[in-house]
């Protein structure tokens, strides 16, 4: 398909350029004047049309991208698609399992936990929770109540380098992605506040930035992770507000930064202003190096759930925030949903205090490092990067291999996995990788075999298995 021709008149919209070329858009696509489907022109063509620079249609195009109103596809280029702007999310954070739990399709996309038991300590300490249920139970749940949990997270909490912190910096939340949207409705301000994220990055972030109707701006990375000086450039460009990042466990490239690079982080993020949420969902194994939280805890957000440890099914999650801000993570909760249900707090209180939930994450530590070691016996000859403890690995394409080719070969085949697209921003950098997790709940057989499909494809690029 060939650009569309389509030079707007920008003397009609006031304001900055970016502005009146992304209204420009939503009147051209509204009037119909740009049809759903027809493709746009390049960045770099039409910055060259209108007299502006790439980066200002870059921005527009983005925005429009935000709204709705244009889909963009790495190495494709940008579409119209729709004739009026989305109202709310528009792209689901993952793909829903067959219903009746059957797929002759292996799913290497997201990390499923393995069963190590949860099913039957769930039911004891839901006995032991229902022996204590009195008349209270017909109230509203209060953050008042979540005064032990708060507690007992402390605890859980221990094996980590966070600084000083206590049951009243904590706020309890619906999982770890409900956590980075509560942050974020929690520090975000004015009508278009931007938001950072690492390049390549976790998509819940920029889901959850759109939600609060913030920009967000990717800034690169490198092998030790975020990198300052990009960091310090988008500081002094965008103002931002709010950078998101995982230190422990960069997903889904597996980098841990090192300490001197949290440091530098820590000190440009103080320079300007910047709140930090630092993710640690994914990230099981236990931790003797400071988190960003240690080394500026006066605007670090710390986020963490269950999900990824003991049970994605519990739906919950937590804060540690700022020095002095917890009362203010919790309001926020209170105004977003009172506070947890009372037979999920008590049931997650019963697991932390009776020591089952350390065993359970135990186990699954367990599980997950067997599972690991087989992937990387298998792939280990590729250029694959992982960390013990991680339910996931980075898998860097051989030469012949496009990443396109690859998963649809692979789906072919009969395993899915995740391109290095769905972790980019729109027109961000998509490296020639994929990601592989580690799927728990399948049997061990079926696993090897997947394991032996991905080396034979990796084995033959497409220019042999043509022959």
């Amino acid at each position: 398909m060939t650009d569309t021709i389509w030079q707007p008149d920008l003397a009609q919209f006031p304001g900055p350029k970016y502005l009146a070329l992304t209204r420009a858009l939503r009147e051209a696509i509204r009037s119909g004047r740009l049809a759903p489907g027809a493709q746009l022109p390049t960045v770099r063509d039409l910055a060259w049309q209108i007299g502006a620079t790439p980066g200002t249609v870059s921005r527009a195009y983005q925005l429009a991208t935000q709204e709705g109103l244009l889909a963009a596809t790495v190495g494709r280029g940008t579409f119209v698609a729709a004739s009026a702007p989305r109202l709310g999310p528009t792209q689901s954070l993952f793909t829903e399992r067959d219903p009746q739990g059957v797929s002759s399709l292996v799913d290497m996309r997201a990390p499923h936990l393995p069963d190590v038991g949860q099913s039957e300590a769930f039911a004891g300490a839901m006995r032991r929770v229902a022996d204590q249920i009195g008349p209270d139970y017909v109230e509203y749940s209060s953050q008042r109540r979540e005064a032990a949990l708060r507690a007992a997270m402390v605890g859980w909490l221990s094996d980590r380098v966070l600084g000083s912190f206590g049951p009243d910096d904590i706020a309890l939340t619906h999982g770890g992605q409900n956590a980075i949207g509560l942050v974020m409705l929690c520090c975000l301000r004015g009508d278009r506040p931007v938001v950072l994220t690492e390049d390549l990055a976790y998509p819940g972030f920029r889901h959850a930035a759109r939600l609060a109707r913030a920009e967000v701006v990717g800034v690169e990375l490198d092998q030790h992770g975020l990198r300052p000086d990009a960091l310090e450039a988008a500081c002094r460009r965008h103002g931002p507000q709010i950078l998101c990042l995982t230190t422990e466990a960069q997903n889904p490239t597996t980098v841990r930064m090192p300490e001197a690079r949290r440091a530098e982080i820590a000190e440009i993020a103080r320079r300007h202003e910047l709140q930090i949420i630092e993710d640690d969902c994914y990230s099981i194994a236990e931790s003797t190096w400071p988190a960003i939280r240690a080394l500026a805890p006066e605007r670090t957000w710390y986020v963490g759930s269950l999900s990824k440890s003991i049970s994605a099914a519990l739906r919950f999650g937590y804060i540690v925030c700022p020095a002095g801000m917890g009362r203010a993570g919790r309001l926020t909760a209170q105004h977003s949903f009172f506070a947890l249900a009372r037979p999920v707090s008590d049931m997650v209180l019963d697991l932390l205090t009776s020591g089952v939930a350390a065993e359970l994450r135990r186990r699954v530590q367990a599980e997950y490092a067997d599972r690991l070691q087989a992937i990387v016996n298998a792939l280990g000859a590729y250029d694959l990067s992982w960390q013990p403890g991680l339910p996931f690995v980075w898998l860097r394409l051989p030469s012949g291999w496009r990443v396109s080719t690859f998963t649809r070969m692979a789906e072919t085949e009969g395993v899915l996995v995740r391109s290095a697209d769905e972790y980019a921003l729109v027109h961000g950098r998509s490296p020639n990788a994929v990601r592989l997790a580690i799927a728990g709940g399948l049997p061990r057989p079926q696993l090897d075999q997947s394991l032996r499909v991905l080396a034979d494809l990796l084995a033959r690029p497409p220019a042999e298995l043509a022959v």
